[in-house]
């Protein structure tokens, strides 16, 4: 039976004895032992009740047997949808409505809480604890090592992710196999990664990032995985050495670097380091070239797209950019009201069209309407601006982008300078609103460990360098930026505190 993502992701591995994963307990598994235990799993789905179609609904730990449910909901052809460890029972009431799970996986010591929201729906509780145990895996040792697999065609969906929701209701982006296969396929190329590699992965597996673009890569290739619960600095710097690849976001970067261990030796066999899911500083690019030799490479994606754009793996991976559009993936600059195609250097919405844009939102057909252009562009609602040679450079969400007395204020344009300041380690530009100018520009300030640096001395040092429009009129000092699990700045949250 043709199964578009599992032929193509697990279904190779079947006789391949060559280590995949091991986790922090120093359990190991095999791609073949993989391939055999997501069969396990897929019966286990069956029993339950789920038919092709149906929504796999997943909050559990980071254990090998998560892996292996994503794995084997994509072979039983449901759809696999993961959540965020950290919602709380009123999110995830919400979810359970508007996904209407056949299953449900949460961890062992949620089962009740679970139980009482589901109670009024046909939904099967499972469990899956941080031990690996659970009633899911009890049962999945029970069941065959040999699956028959669901035909699923390109056009089925393979997945249901939903937005963070910071500026309303989440939605869930509706993926399909075409889009997750087509995504993996261009950056296995691209960043070169084979069955020679070994990857640290301590990202969450609930997001894009940790779940598509680092399994998804790594199953296509033949790729072993170091699999971490979540990020520990000291068991990354004992992996290091063992090595070849490393996917995080700035944070673990700028961790790293505070860490004297870390040094151009221990990262010797090291290949490619990648950041993504939120800025990268420009000065922690400097810094990690400067101290270990690598220059990390950036890219950038969203939920909808998965991957749209990446710096070269063989050439120039310049600070403060994105770089250039994927393989197969058509990338424009438009007017935020016309939608019309800009010039060069000219700062609009990035719009994105390929096989990694997703079908539409569940449930939500105006708002895919309005997001999703016939032509198959998405309206990504971030601004960037393309430079002649083809790089993308994000400038910010339209949605932060500040209007005072008329004027377009762009908050990374004044970051970068307030970056650059001695003293600062990093800063949010936001806007609230201002009863004459409609917006007022205020910056949040995080500073270097131990020193004492007042706002005044912070706006004497850019006063120069920005128009006066542009300066800040507050300047916040905070021990930390609000930032969700991964590590993308919540100007939603500063708004709502500093609006008063």
């Amino acid at each position: 039976m043709k199964n578009t993502l599992y032929d193509a992701l697990i279904a190779p591995h079947a006789d391949v004895d060559q280590l995949f994963l091991v986790d922090d307990d120093g359990q190991d598994l095999t791609f073949a032992g993989f391939v055999r235990r997501t069969s396990q799993l897929a019966h286990v789905l069956v029993a339950a009740g789920v038919s092709p179609g149906d929504r796999v609904f997943v909050q559990a730990p980071k254990v090998i047997d998560t892996l292996g449910l994503y794995a084997a909901t994509v072979q039983a052809g449901a759809v696999y949808l993961p959540l965020n460890t950290a919602y709380t029972q009123t999110e995830l009431t919400y979810f359970i409505k508007d996904a209407a799970p056949r299953v449900v996986i949460c961890d062992s010591k949620d089962e009740a809480a679970m139980l009482a929201l589901c109670h009024d729906d046909d939904i099967t509780v499972l469990t899956l604890g941080p031990d690996g145990k659970g009633s899911l895996a009890t049962a999945a040792d029970a069941a065959p090592e040999e699956f028959d697999t669901v035909c699923r065609e390109p056009d089925d969906l393979a997945a249901l992710l939903y937005t963070s929701g910071t500026t309303g209701r989440s939605k869930g982006a509706m993926l399909t196999h075409k889009n997750l296969l087509s995504n993996a396929q261009s950056l296995t190329e691209l960043w070169q990664i084979t069955g020679q590699d070994r990857l640290i992965h301590a990202l969450p597996i609930f997001h894009t990032h940790g779940l598509f673009v680092a399994m998804n890569t790594c199953l296509l290739a033949g790729t072993s995985i170091r699999l971490m619960a979540a990020f520990d600095q000291d068991a990354i710097i004992a992996e290091l050495p063992k090595s070849t690849l490393m996917m995080g976001v700035p944070t673990f970067y700028t961790r790293l670097l505070n860490d004297p261990r870390m040094t151009k030796g221990l990262c010797a066999d090291m290949r490619l380091f990648v950041s993504g899911s939120a800025p990268l500083l420009a000065e922690t690019h400097t810094a990690f070239e400067q101290r270990i030799g690598h220059r990390i490479l950036e890219r950038y994606g969203m939920t909808e797209t998965n991957m749209i754009t990446s710096n070269p793996y063989e050439g120039d991976r310049i600070a403060g950019t994105v770089g250039f559009a994927l393989p197969n993936t058509e990338v424009v600059i438009t007017d935020p009201d016309s939608g019309t195609p800009l010039p060069v250097g000219e700062i609009g919405i990035i719009e994105v069209r390929g096989d990694n844009v997703f079908q539409g939102y569940w449930n939500m057909p105006e708002k895919t309407r309005e997001e999703l252009r016939d032509t198959g562009f998405f309206i990504t609602g971030d601004l960037g601006v393309q430079s002649a040679d083809g790089r993308i450079s994000i400038v910010g969400r339209q949605k932060d982008l500040i209007i005072s007395g008329g004027y377009n204020i762009y908050p990374k344009e004044i970051e970068d300078v307030i970056n650059d300041v001695d003293g600062v380690l990093e800063s949010a530009v936001f806007g609230v609103p201002h009863p004459d100018f409609g917006e007022s520009v205020l910056a949040a300030i995080v500073l270097e460990e131990g020193l004492i640096l007042a706002g005044e001395v912070i706006a004497d040092k850019i006063a120069p360098l920005l128009a006066r429009f542009k300066h800040p009129r507050r300047y916040i000092i905070l021990n930390a930026l609000p930032r969700n699990t991964m590590g993308k700045v919540q100007k939603n949250v500063l708004r709502e505190e500093y609006s008063t």
